[in-house]
């Protein structure tokens, strides 16, 4: 007798199992979240992602002032990260059968960050800094709330909250070298 700890599920059931419901393409009978809570959750995450897209587009084009080249660069690099955040987890919604609500009617309402426009350049890198620590939260608690029971999607937001950190602590950076910060807090 070996000593060798078997398959945990013969192959025989998983061939069966793939076989049964198989218009649920990605999600199998080892799917053990809770999938419409995951698909919410993932389409406020995709919200959250439309909106930061456009607040840092808008920031992009309307970054006025002597330092604003480097920080418009910085706003644009950031926008089309998020387009692919939000590109990403559509895709991922649709794997678990869901349906990405990519409506504008209620955009910023799903959205967990705000659209706010700012009026100079550092309101902007402000407002910008708030929402990547509200995105770096509400994410947060995503992947604790998904843990171990959708891996995938877990993996997806824990590597988009990595990016989040980054961007927060990039903004965090150019408000304390930009010259127009009062320190105010």
């Amino acid at each position: 007798m070996s000593n060798k700890q078997p398959f945990l599920t013969d192959i025989k059931t998983i061939r069966e199992r793939a076989r049964q419901h198989i218009d649920d393409g990605a999600v199998t009978a080892g799917y053990d979240a809770e999938r419409d809570t995951v698909i919410k959750l993932l389409n406020e995450a995709l919200a959250t992602e439309i909106v930061c897209t456009l607040r840092y587009r808008r920031h992009y084009f309307m970054a006025k002032g002597p330092n604003s080249k480097s920080v418009a660069e910085e706003f644009l690099a950031h926008s089309n990260e998020e387009q692919g955040h939000a590109d990403q987890i559509a895709e991922r919604i649709v794997q678990l059968g869901g349906e990405p609500d990519l409506s504008p009617d209620g955009l910023a309402s799903r959205s967990h960050a705000e659209y706010v426009e700012g009026t100079s350049l550092t309101d902007m890198i402000k407002e910008n800094l708030v929402a990547e620590r509200i995105a770096i939260d509400t994410y947060r608690e995503i992947v604790q709330y998904i843990g171990p029971k959708d891996p995938t999607s877990r993996r997806l937001m824990e590597s988009i909250l990595a990016v989040e950190e980054e961007h927060a602590d990039e903004m965090l950076d150019l408000l304390s070298s930009h010259p127009e910060d009062e320190k105010k807090h």
